[in-house]
């Protein structure tokens, strides 16, 4: 296995200042989180592309920006597409709200950058409305269009309840992944409740227990051994 300095330097194509002082005060530390993530992170029932865009949706909906974008770049070198990453920025709102929205471009902006993309930026205190239009601008297909039309009326409107179902539905996304993003969301802010409530209901739209657990060894990775013990209650015994 490769060095965490080299494992981080292939990850991430530099060395993270905060990898570099780990290693200088333990190099033993690194390691051992050096195994822990290349476990977490590694191709499973969850992609790796899966693992990286579900951190990016987390950690803007916990408005927890550095780890959002160092996960972008794992979403992008795994081939996800710009229409998939506004996606699940857009899930995020259903916790975090407008802030995570405007964090969100954040991701979506380095997204444009790593792919060479040339398009229009909007100021990072748009509105939500502001920024679901904004999105809908990269919607590729026709379908893809018409959903966004719905979201934008949806919050023109103000019709919560509507608007958080709508941004469950499939669309470049399917419902299932956004399930699963909601359930990682309440697991890694220590919300025991709803992380067993979103559980059940990512099992009631066929979301299997492997890939829940799958999404806790990622949560676990990005907020701690806490958020293991959010989800693990909701984990059915094998």
């Amino acid at each position: 296995m490769a060095t965490g300095l080299e494992y981080f330097k292939k990850v991430y194509d530099v060395v993270p200042g905060w990898v570099q002082k780990m290693h200088d005060y333990n190099p033993a530390m690194l390691d051992h989180y050096t195994a822990l993530r290349g476990a977490a992170m590694a191709d499973g029932v969850l992609s790796v592309k899966e693992k990286d865009i579900l951190l990016v949706g987390i950690n803007s909906a916990r408005h927890y920006a550095r780890s959002m974008v160092y996960h972008t770049k794992g979403t992008i070198d795994g081939g996800a597409t710009l229409g998939e990453l506004a996606e699940y920025l857009l899930v995020a709102y259903n916790y975090g709200g407008e802030k995570a929205l405007q964090i969100g471009l954040q991701s979506f902006e380095y997204a444009l950058e790593l792919t060479g993309t040339h398009a229009e930026k909007i100021p990072h205190d748009a509105t939500a409305t502001d920024i679901v239009r904004y999105y809908a601008h990269f919607a590729s297909t026709e379908e893809s269009k018409s959903y966004y039309e719905q979201l934008i009326s949806l919050f023109v409107n103000g019709d919560e309840n509507a608007l958080s179902a709508k941004l469950l539905e499939s669309n470049i996304v399917n419902e299932q992944m956004k399930y699963i993003l909601m359930t990682g969301i309440y697991t890694t802010v220590l919300q025991n409740a709803e992380t067993d409530y979103w559980a059940k209901q990512a099992r009631e739209k066929g979301v299997d227990e492997p890939r829940l657990a799958e999404l806790g060894y990622i949560c676990l990775l990005t907020a701690g051994i806490p958020s293991w013990f959010e989800i693990s209650d909701a984990l059915i015994q094998k």
